[in-house]
């Protein structure tokens, strides 16, 4: 198991690839706080996961509950190893049509979460001599999408981000990388399916947009996930791996 001794935040695990993640973590060896704004949901996903997990319900936005939920991570397991920085939303708009609020909120969830995780988990995981941090990225920060502006500006800022505090943070042995999906399967588009016209149509062009004729899978992207958190990915930092089934390469 790679992750034995190993504490992990995972925010955005209520389900999807957040909750992929934290499975696999649990199952590498690790001690999980499984985060997300959705409580009811994180407990769910620890009532799956067993006594290695503990819910947290946090809203990333906000400093004092991104603070409470680092500290919940040192009390209850002694300290921190690996944070996944997963929470994220979408939002459709161009930056003409988008109201303010709602830019905003896309960029303060995706990208502010981001930092405020981060900024509140480094001195945490300095303290047990360097760590790893991932952040979720996407592969849209390759090339743009349209109806999607604050979506592609918050993912961009996050790999961009992500260069910035590897170049920072190597001093004290953290490593930070970000993983870019591609078409992921999730709820979303499970309640999609009930309100398009052509199901089968829909699903068709989804597995379309990637060479390898498919969508990915929660799991593929917790894989990758695992390897950037542990010490199999020691010399990697700054980087950021595209698991898309080839799209950006398109």
């Amino acid at each position: 198991m790679r992750l034995i001794n190993k504490v992990a935040i995972v925010t955005g695990a209520g389900a999807g690839i957040g909750a992929a993640t934290a499975e696999l973590f649990i199952q590498e060896g690790a001690k999980v706080v499984v985060a997300d704004f959705n409580a009811d949901a994180v407990n769910e996903v620890v009532r799956r996961l067993g006594e290695d997990a503990i819910a947290c319900s946090v809203d990333v936005r906000d400093s004092a509950q991104v603070k409470a939920m680092i500290d919940l991570a040192v009390k209850r397991f002694g300290g921190l190893d690996i944070i996944v920085n997963n929470a994220g939303r979408g939002s459709l708009g161009t930056v003409e049509t988008m109201e303010e609020n709602d830019w905003d909120d896309i960029i303060a969830v995706n990208l502010k979460g981001v930092y405020l995780c981060s900024k509140y988990a480094i001195p945490a995981l300095r303290a047990r001599g360097g760590g790893a941090i991932v952040n979720t990225a996407s592969n849209i920060v390759q090339f743009a999408i349209k109806d999607r502006a604050a979506y592609v500006a918050a993912k961009g800022g996050v790999a961009a981000l992500t260069r910035a505090m590897a170049l920072d943070h190597s001093v004290d042995n953290i490593r930070v990388n970000s993983v870019a999906p591609g078409v992921i399967w999730s709820n979303y588009y499970n309640k999609m399916l009930t309100q398009v016209p052509d199901p089968d149509a829909f699903v068709s062009g989804l597995k379309a947009r990637a060479p390898m004729g498919r969508y990915g899978e929660p799991r593929d992207i917790a894989n990758a996930i695992l390897y950037l958190a542990c010490d199999e990915s020691g010399f990697a930092t700054g980087s950021m791996l595209t698991v898309d089934g080839g799209a950006a390469a398109w």
